[in-house]
């Protein structure tokens, strides 16, 4: 077990550093950033007085090992926008970003494997294609659409919620039901497939002749042998909803990481928006080294497979 957490770990820190790496020449590749910021009518003078100012006119290999030595003091950069530094903005933000993506993430495990273990108990029924459907217009519908659907129903016709802003508990249904609505549907259409070919396995029916009961095979039995998938999805959709917040936070004005991500690229500030790209692909890293460890807690196999 240590040695698996060992070379993931291992594992998480490249594809961290590759992430990172990249993010630096797309921010350093996409334009002059001192131009950028001026405006057109600034003159070549004071463009290049900027680009001194921020370093930018040094060898771009001096820039690169300086952004990644900063990044190993945790230091991640000043803004150019907001003239503070990228953590501390990064870390007013990010509580809301977390708050938006957990529920999101519990409607669409609640909805997900519930609908998706119907829809395998159900096989060829008119509600295992109803389930279908439903997961089919999850993975279709745009995000953006779904929003403003929900906000001109619920918020402007009904009254129910509010339409936008962080203001109290109920602020958050209308865009964690629009930021859940994919996860959702991939997580019911598979866990539908493998609880589906779990219930037909030699095991499943030497339980139901030793007469165990329907709800013991199924939720035992059944879904803990069919969970491997399932948590294996369960953990690529955090970086999906992470990815996805940017869209459902501009929507409905959420003051988050993808909120602060936009003002930060049309605001041409390049820092911070490195900055926000490293700690979602931190945050990605992290979720799916606990992932890893959680396939051999739940399924023993693994565990001596690995020993």
């Amino acid at each position: 077990m240590i040695k698996t957490i060992v070379i993931r770990l291992l594992l998480g820190i490249a594809t961290l550093f590759l992430a990172v790496t990249v993010a630096f020449i797309v921010a350093h590749g996409s334009g002059n950033p001192a131009a950028e910021l001026l405006g057109a009518s600034a003159t070549p003078e004071r463009v290049a007085q900027l680009q001194h100012e921020l370093g930018l006119d040094r060898p771009l290999y001096v820039q690169y090992f300086d952004f990644i030595g900063g990044l190993l003091r945790g230091d991640l950069g000043t803004s150019l926008r907001y003239n503070q530094p990228n953590l501390e903005l990064i870390m007013q933000r990010i509580p809301a970003t977390f708050e938006l993506t957990a529920v999101a993430l519990a409607i669409a495990v609640v909805v997900g494997i519930p609908l998706g273990t119907l829809a395998a108990v159900k096989e060829s029924t008119w509600i295992d294609r109803v389930t279908s459907a439903v997961a089919l217009f999850g993975q279709s519908v745009p995000v953006f659409w779904l929003g403003m659907m929900l906000i001109l129903i619920f918020a402007v016709q009904l009254g129910w919620l509010p339409a936008g802003q962080r203001n109290g508990p109920l602020s958050v249904v209308l865009p964690a039901v629009a930021l859940s609505t994919l996860p959702m549907a991939q997580i019911a259409r598979l866990t539908r497939s493998s609880m589906a070919e779990t219930l037909g396995e030699q095991f499943i029916v030497a339980g139901r002749a030793r007469g165990l009961s329907r709800a013991s095979i199924i939720l035992r039995h059944g879904l803990r042998n069919s969970s491997i998938p399932v948590l294996t999805i369960f953990g690529l959709q955090i970086g999906a909803l992470l990815s996805g917040a940017v869209t459902v936070e501009y929507v409905f004005a959420w003051p988050g990481l993808g909120t602060l991500a936009t003002q930060a690229i049309e605001g041409r500030d390049f820092t911070l928006a490195q900055a926000v790209v490293v700690v979602g692909v931190f945050v990605f890293v992290i979720v799916n080294l606990i992932i890893d460890v959680l396939y051999a807690v739940i399924d023993p196999r693994i565990r001596r497979t690995r020993a």
